[in-house]
């Protein structure tokens, strides 16, 4: 077996207890922070882009290039923490996203389209970081356990991400009558926020939860070439239920995404304020999140594949309020909210279902897979997005939404039904 160089003292079995509440409450702080950053980004680029760009056709091209960004790093981020660990891994991710963030205002000042478009890619570095931040957390869980590890981490974003988005206004207002757009302004809160991120991990997230793991569970056939890329894909295409987790993922926050990032633009056409906006945004960035411990409950009791079931149920209920809302603003929040919930469904049962499926020296490789398909499919789903809205409507949207969940609800059933039978 070829070990990590920089691989952890194995540690006592009485000891595991006490890292995994460390571990866990280092990965807590960070995703708070990272929830306070994130939204901004989310409620501002599609109204930046607009302005950045003097059209409304283009609004969607901003949350669409950090979607972008977040899965172009994916497979560089696993690399790395397939060979180093968790630890370099989120660091990077964070410092990436905080560099984004200051391009963002620099290309708002000089009105630079493209430039605003890289400041978004580079921006999605920063939620990279708190999406695989949950599989750090899985990293050291006991398998019975592993959805409620996985979403105690996504649930911590709660508390960052409801405050997030109503911070954009008043943070704005710092910067009226400077060189900074008032819609900029946010971004810098957002670049030093993802700076202390960075350095919580940096400082604190030791000993590293991924070799740690693999100290813990050392595996015959633990080499460099058994944790590569090609492994992983490998062991996705021999796994079936590997690969409804891994669609599961990508096609829930396909969904999520692409009628999230054209919300803000459907509530403006309505005449909801930059404040309702963020409001609805909170509600649905609550769904995401604060309910994801009752759906890593739900996967470990009744089993991964009922709550992809719930997952398909939630998401289509959210697109048929959402679509239908029209000026009904309070209508559009709870299709908003509804939206989340389905999100934090499917990202806590795909992602427990992808762990399971996988060897271990595999995982990381496979998790890094997990989040460039995801992002990949959520950045072409975001840029049709607009392009959706601006030739037909927002409620076209959301019916395609639903059309693009048979799929996955198909593949799901076939799924457990084989499970039954075997």
């Amino acid at each position: 077996m070829t070990k990590t160089l920089d691989a952890p003292d194995i540690p006592a079995p009485e000891a595991l207890p006490g890292l995994r509440r460390r571990t866990t409450a280092v990965l807590i702080a960070s995703q708070i922070l990272g929830g306070l950053a994130i939204p901004i980004g989310i409620a501002l680029a599609p109204v930046l882009a607009t302005e950045v760009s003097g059209t409304e056709a283009l609004s969607g091209l901003a949350p669409t290039a950090s979607v972008a960004g977040t899965a172009l790093l994916s497979l560089p981020l696993a690399a790395l923490m397939t060979s180093r660990g968790r630890r370099p891994g989120l660091v990077l991710a964070y410092a990436t996203g905080a560099l984004g963030a200051g391009l963002v205002v620099l290309a708002s000042v000089i009105e630079s389209f493209p430039l605003l478009l890289l400041g978004m890619a580079a921006f999605g570095g920063g939620s990279l970081a708190t999406l695989q931040a949950r599989f750090a957390a899985a990293d050291l869980a006991e398998p019975e356990r592993r959805g409620r590890a996985i979403s105690l981490i996504i649930w911590a974003t709660t508390i960052g991400s409801v405050l997030g988005p109503n911070i954009a206004a008043p943070t704005s207002r710092v910067f009226a009558d400077t060189a900074i757009p008032e819609t900029a302004g946010p971004f810098l809160f957002a670049a030093g926020i993802f700076a202390v991120a960075a350095l919580v991990v940096a400082v604190l997230l030791r000993p590293d939860p991924l070799l740690t793991a693999r100290a813990l569970a050392p595996q015959e056939d633990d080499t460099a070439q058994s944790r590569s890329l090609r492994a992983g894909i490998a062991a996705v295409a021999a796994s079936p239920m590997a690969r409804l987790a891994l669609v599961t993922v990508a096609v829930s926050h396909t969904v999520m995404v692409s009628i999230m990032v054209m919300t803000p633009v459907d509530l403006g056409h309505h005449g909801a304020s930059l404040q309702l906006v963020g409001l609805v945004i909170s509600g649905h960035i609550a769904g995401m999140y604060a309910f994801s411990p009752v759906m890593g409950w739900l996967a470990d009791r009744f089993g991964r594949l009922s709550v992809i079931g719930l997952t398909v149920g939630l998401l289509s209920c959210a697109a048929l309020l959402a679509g239908t809302a029209g000026p009904s603003h309070g209508q559009t929040a709870a299709g908003l909210f509804l939206l989340g919930l389905g999100w934090s469904a499917g990202l806590v049962s795909g992602s427990a279902l992808l762990t399971d499926s996988v060897p271990q020296p595999a995982r990381a490789a496979v998790q890094g897979l997990s989040d460039l398909t995801m992002n990949a499919a959520a950045g072409i789903g975001g840029a049709l997005a607009g392009l959706i809205v601006a030739r037909a409507s927002y409620g076209w949207l959301n019916l395609v939404g639903v059309c693009v969940l048979l799929p996955m609800a198909a593949l799901a059933v076939r799924r457990a039904v084989s499970a039954k039978k075997a």
